[in-house]
């Protein structure tokens, strides 16, 4: 493989650290060509000292000679006194900033002092803390953060998760788990991969193998939806358990039941079965170079195939079978026929209705009685009744 380097760079929110002293640092998660993701954690102070000498290294892309020929991006210098305001107001234009530098023309975006920056330090995965200390605040970036950056308020409590059974890890943007391992879940992904952090590791992984601390979260997932979603199939797959459904790239079918451990319960014309979200997109959404990579890796385990008689799922999760799913799904859609069939007989009645009134015939007007000859006599003119006589 060649010289490594960023594919993407995304801004998740920023800490607010008590030891040694109180300061602020934005959580970086750097995507690398080799499909590994990796949490960095830089202060506002360094990434400016790095843009400084960015610009010193290509005057040419900074503007320092030409201001039209500028592409490397503007960011703002530091305050004197960096508080929690503006570190919260600039997430926006950092965000942006990552964006546009790793965009760049390779000679840029590729080179040492990007890819070294960038790089995972020991501090990254072991920060200096104390347990005398508060535990840092974590301020996660909302996904409209562009739009709406000022609208974190607070801290967002992480939510601990408890590992249900030992999981072996596949590759190394994953974390290891033993079983009874706690958790923060910092991302949940519909895929069924949640990136967590724990201590000093960090990493993706399945949410088959992770139960909330206090109770079952089936509370999180929604209810079946009869009426489905439409999405279609960007990835083949081939079923491997009895209640999976064998699909072909470009199949057209319907979502009915989202469930967190990323396997859907989707429709084929009748036909039900568990499908791997992450191979799904739904019809008319643009294709984004995110996902391309998602379906590069493989699903994650079934919540079904985790094997612990002591897990709170076991207690408290509804479990729903397939042939549930197919009855209440053939129930559905016979009544969606049988009103399509009642509104086509409306119609019909109506049209029939109103061709049977046009091809009626019309009324015609009475004819009036030919008055009597004593009438016209008495109603008439002298001349006419000379006439007349």
């Amino acid at each position: 493989m060649g010289d490594a380097f960023i594919r993407h760079i995304e801004l998740l929110g920023y800490e607010k650290r008590f030891f040694p002293s109180q300061h602020y640092v934005y959580m970086f998660l750097v995507k690398w060509n080799d499909l590994s993701e990796k949490l960095v954690y830089r202060r506002f102070t360094e990434i400016y000292e790095f843009h400084k000498a960015l610009k010193e290294m290509f005057p040419i892309e900074s503007g320092d000679i030409n201001m039209e020929n500028r592409i490397i991006p503007h960011l703002p210098a530091p305050k004197w006194f960096d508080g929690q305001r503006s570190t919260q107001n600039r997430q926006g234009t950092l965000a942006e900033y990552c964006y546009t530098l790793v965009n760049l023309p390779h000679k840029i975006s590729r080179c040492l002092h990007v890819v070294n920056f960038f790089k995972v330090r020991p501090d990254d995965t072991n920060p200096v803390t104390d347990s005398q200390i508060k535990k840092p605040e974590v301020f996660l970036l909302p996904k409209d953060a562009k739009k709406n950056s000022t609208d974190i308020t607070g801290p967002i409590v992480l939510q601990t998760y408890r590992a249900i059974a030992d999981y072996e890890k596949s590759s190394t943007s994953e974390m290891a788990l033993k079983a009874g391992d706690a958790v923060d879940v910092v991302e949940k992904s519909e895929s069924g991969w949640w990136f967590c952090q724990m201590r000093n590791k960090r990493g993706w992984v399945p949410a088959a193998y992770l139960e909330p601390m206090d109770g079952p979260d089936e509370s999180e997932e929604q209810e079946p939806n009869y009426a489905g979603e439409q999405y279609v199939v960007q990835k083949s797959y081939t079923a491997v358990e009895e209640d999976e459904l064998t699909l072909k790239e470009g199949d057209t079918i319907e979502v009915i039941h989202k469930l967190l451990d990323g396997w859907w319960v989707v429709r084929k014309d009748e036909t039900t079965g568990y499908y791997p979200s992450m191979y799904l997109q739904k019809a008319g959404e643009a294709n984004t170079s995110v996902k391309s990579e998602l379906r590069n890796r493989s699903a994650p385990p079934r919540r079904s195939t985790i094997r612990n008689a002591k897990s709170i799922h076991k207690q408290g999760r509804k479990q729903i079978s397939q042939e549930t799913y197919r009855r209440n799904s053939k129930k559905y859609l016979q009544s969606q026929r049988n009103m399509k069939e009642k509104l086509w007989n409306k119609a019909n009645a109506i049209i029939e209705k109103n061709e049977q009134e046009e091809n009626k015939p019309k009324a015609q007007p009475a004819v009036p009685p030919r008055p009597s000859k004593d009438l016209i006599l008495n109603r008439c003119t002298e001349s006419t009744r000379r006439k007349i006589l």
